[in-house]
């Protein structure tokens, strides 16, 4: 009779609940298969009242479980409820992980209290935790919430803060343009205990390029071997764009001559700054042979060097050329600028060139760019000066109520 019972029970599956898996087993079980139904049922929503009232509930829970749950909940206004209830717990227990995530969501959620409230707690908690923790707490302060002095008070107040953290508050202060305080922060770093590195001085030259401080911004380049590393493409890059911008392009030349003498292989983003700097004072046959150069030196154009030579044809009235351009990028697969095609359209519109201002209002609708109400009031514009203009101006009409059916 027992081996029957037992045979039943094997058959039925009531075996592996309740005798082989252990009571605190069983309610994760049931609590993963009321959330799965939960789910099913009603989408997110309903999960994450799954979570929350298994927080309710009064067995032990581990930081290893809590975790599962929260990076288990589907919307982010759901994290401050569990917030709420699981620092009440008597078992909370902030593992470092937890706290990451934790500060993630709340972040994505714009809670900022709930974070300065965890914050304050994990200062008073004897475990000491990892320079991860306060970079999320650091970045949501930051970007999250725009709280730079929150941001640099944790900075100054944390244990041995890393390059990574440092680099991160300093880019961040030098992208504001609050050069005074990066500046501050910069000369801070020893007492910190932070070692600079290559990236440091490259976010240092960036915010000194930005303030128009060229002269400084070289001095500095002359101390990455006093650290031990090299300049990068970037920081030439950087460099090279602080020049382009005040006119001084034979400069940038230069600089790119010394960089590659250096043993320095210039990347695409270096040849993209010095196209647009001659695109900016109209040389716009040297971009050209600068983007043939390229080539030459086994690196390939992007998207960005097509536009910067895009632009200076537009720029300087050579629609035509300009067209040919937009053809030959739409075989490469690159995709114009809506700048482009807009100074195409108007200047193909000035001109009353309808068969070329067809083809570019078609292309660029093709590759999901509209054209906006200016530009059609100076399409009609064009299309009623012209003689026998009642068929261009219907396809005119036609096409602008097929963008708004569409």
């Amino acid at each position: 009779m027992k081996r029957e019972r037992l045979a039943s029970l094997r058959r039925s599956g009531e075996l592996n609940r309740k005798m082989m898996v252990p009571w605190k087993g069983r309610r994760l079980v049931q609590f993963c298969t009321a959330a799965a139904a939960a789910a099913a049922a009603g989408g997110g929503g309903n999960r994450d009242t799954a979570i929350l009232a298994r927080l309710k509930e009064k067995d032990w829970l581990t930081p290893k479980e809590a975790s599962n749950l929260l990076t288990s909940l589907r919307h982010p206004s759901s994290t401050l409820s569990f917030f709420h209830l699981y620092t009440s717990r008597y078992d909370f227990l902030p593992s470092e992980s937890l706290c990451i995530t934790l500060i993630s969501k709340l972040a994505l959620s714009h809670h900022l209290h709930p974070i300065l409230s965890l914050h304050q707690t994990l200062l008073t908690h004897p475990r000491p935790f990892s320079d991860n923790l306060f970079y999320a707490l650091i970045k949501a302060y930051a970007h999250s919430f725009h709280r730079i002095d929150i941001a640099l008070h944790t900075l100054h107040h944390m244990p041995s803060p890393s390059t990574r953290t440092f680099n991160f508050l300093l880019n961040v202060l030098v992208n504001l343009r609050l050069h005074d305080a990066a500046r501050h922060l910069f000369l801070h770093a020893p007492r910190l205990g932070v070692p600079l590195d290559a990236c440091t001085l490259n976010i240092l030259i960036k915010g000194l390029c930005a303030r128009g401080h060229l002269n400084a911004a070289f001095g500095v380049l002359g101390e990455f071997q006093g650290l031990g590393c090299q300049a990068t493409a970037r920081t030439y890059a950087t460099l090279m764009k602080g020049l382009c911008e005040m006119g001084r392009v034979e400069e940038a030349f230069g600089l790119l001559e010394k960089m590659e003498s250096g043993g320095v292989d210039a990347d695409v983003a270096v040849f993209n700054i010095l196209i647009g700097g001659l695109r900016k004072l109209g040389r716009v046959d040297e971009g050209w042979r600068v983007l043939e150069g390229m080539l030459g030196k086994g690196v390939s154009p992007n998207a960005v060097t097509y536009n910067e030579v895009l632009s200076g044809l537009v720029q300087n009235g050579r629609f035509h050329e300009g067209k040919d351009l937009v053809e030959n990028m739409g075989f490469k697969g690159f995709l114009p600028s809506f700048g482009a095609y807009k100074a195409l359209v108007l200047g193909f519109s000035d001109n009353e060139r309808l068969q070329e201002l067809e083809w570019v209002l078609r292309d660029m609708v093709r590759k999901g760019f509209v054209p906006r109400m200016g530009m059609w009031r100076k399409i009609v514009k064009c299309l009623v000066q012209k003689e026998e203009n009642s068929l261009s101006l219907a396809f005119a009409i036609h096409a602008v109520l097929q963008l708004d059916h569409d």
